[in-house]
């Protein structure tokens, strides 16, 4: 798949999800559970975009890298984890 049809896949996706979503209109309790459940799947990622580097497959391995980097910020902004980013990004 080229690079732009995956693109265009992901976006395609992700717009469907934002017409979709709707805003909890109440406090949302997370347990740890569901913590560690998503920290897990960001790690996952991470091993997902190792492997596709590896094999050269870098517009999937980005977009692994780009996942796991989204969980771990919606996770830190919700307060569930702490975390700095590198200074040099």
């Amino acid at each position: 798949m080229s690079l732009e049809k995956l693109v265009t896949k992901y976006m395609h996706s992700t717009e469907h999800a934002l017409g979709e979503l709707e805003i909890a209109d109440r406090p949302v309790l997370v347990n740890v559970a569901d913590l560690q459940r998503v920290v897990d799947l960001a790690k996952d990622y991470f091993k997902d975009a190792e492997y596709y580097r590896e094999k050269g497959e870098l517009a999937v391995s980005l977009t692994s890298i780009a996942y796991c980097e989204g969980l771990l910020d919606a996770l830190r902004l919700l307060g569930g984890v702490r975390f700095e980013w590198p200074t040099s990004r």
